[in-house]
């Protein structure tokens, strides 16, 4: 039985093919604001909602251009993701396992200094530049906890971890190098710990499942979180939230994560496949 799915690979040239693809969609917003702004006399990078329309937009010209650049002009097939769900014992381990990974890259990230010459004036920027984003609650949540997931996941697990993988790059080497990319892109230090920590959990589950829909509710479910504890609590720590030391977090996080990870690593010997 033909495999539906494209075994395309990803190099250096997918890489430009997705930054340009970006880009693209990302100035095509600015330039319809640009001809909004003269017709109607109105600045859209002032609504909450336009940026959610210029992220959104970025991320679907990316995708579109490496299928139509890359995938099909090699494969000769459009491309294609496994999205199907798999059995509830399951979610029961990557959950916990995802919670606990959550728990020590927060402890990590506690340890990246605030103040300082350097630090200080960064985290102040980047701070600033988060509360900017949007004041509007609803969209927040649908940005982080919808869109995000669906984009980042197809980019980072979909098209790189696995367009690498396809390329006969050892599944650690790949997983590790799209994390490590994914964090990157975030921009800051602070984010980028947890972004690779918790990349390597997303890409973990992918390569074990081939189902692109598990990384994608785990990224939805890791940012829900977050979205809520800077809601309503102001900051993104659940030390904070639930009023313990760092360290009882980083405790929590190690049993959570070392225990859910054994069950699903060794014990758990459901074989998925793509077809």
């Amino acid at each position: 039985m033909e495999n539906k799915y494209p075994k395309y690979t990803f190099t250096w040239i997918g890489g430009l093919v997705l930054l340009a693809g970006l880009f693209l969609g990302t100035m095509a917003t600015s330039f319809f604001n640009v001809f909004w702004m003269f017709t109607f006399k109105e600045n859209l990078q002032y609504k909450d909602w336009f940026f959610m329309l210029a992220n959104a937009a970025g991320f679907v010209t990316a995708i579109a251009f490496f299928d139509f650049f890359i995938v099909r002009r090699t494969t000769g097939k459009k491309l294609n993701f496994n999205f199907s769900p798999t059995n509830f014992y399951t979610y029961l381990l990557i959950f916990p396992m995802m919670t606990g990974m959550m728990f020590i890259a927060e402890f990590i990230t506690s340890q990246i200094p605030t103040t300082g010459p350097f630090f200080g004036k960064y985290y102040e920027f980047f701070t600033q530049l988060m509360e900017k984003l949007t004041d509007d609650p609803i969209v927040m949540m649908i940005t982080a906890v919808i869109c995000a997931p669906i984009f980042e996941e197809i980019i980072f697990r979909g098209i790189i971890q696995k367009g690498l993988m396809n390329k006969g790059v050892e599944p650690w080497k790949a997983i590790v190098s799209a994390s490590v990319i994914f964090g990157l892109v975030h921009g800051n230090p602070w984010q980028l710990v947890g972004a690779v920590l918790l990349g390597c959990i997303l890409g973990l589950v992918y390569y074990k499942t081939k189902s692109l829909l598990l990384p994608m509710l785990l990224h939805g479910f890791n940012n829900l979180c977050s979205t809520l504890l800077i809601t309503y609590t102001k900051s993104e720590s659940f030390a904070e939230a639930f009023k313990i030391p760092e360290w009882m977090i980083l405790g929590m996080g190690v049993i959570l994560f070392s225990l859910f990870f054994y069950l699903f690593m060794k014990k758990y010997k459901v074989h998925y496949s793509e077809l």
